[in-house]
């Protein structure tokens, strides 16, 4: 998938940097859980997302509505989740990167 799919390589991509990061605050092991669980359910969308374009693409090589609905409905279920990841981002990293930079104090 990285290899074809431009999407899922910048999954991984982030992905790699979020554990970096995480390696660097020193998250504790529910965090990273939270994160494993997060990250896993971006990958595996991705790969459905992929999966339902590349079926729906296969039985109709012409255009139709449904068709269309059916790539819609399965990129965007990735986007709100990407975009629930990213909260769930904040949440985990805003109080130990504000800590390395100085913006708060630890206590």
């Amino acid at each position: 998938m990285v290899k074809y799919e431009q999407n899922m390589a910048i999954h991984m991509f982030i992905t790699i940097v979020v554990f970096i990061l995480g390696f660097i605050v020193g998250l504790t092991p529910v965090k990273w859980a939270i994160l494993l669980m997060i990250i896993g359910g971006v990958i595996a969308l991705e790969m459905v997302n992929t999966a339902i374009e590349r079926v729906v693409d296969m039985v109709s090589a012409d255009y139709h509505p449904l068709a269309k609905v059916a790539k819609d409905v399965a990129a965007s279920a990735v986007l709100i989740y990407s975009m629930i990841a990213v909260i769930v981002g904040i949440l985990i990293f805003y109080e130990p990167i504000m800590t390395i930079f100085g913006f708060l104090t630890r206590g």
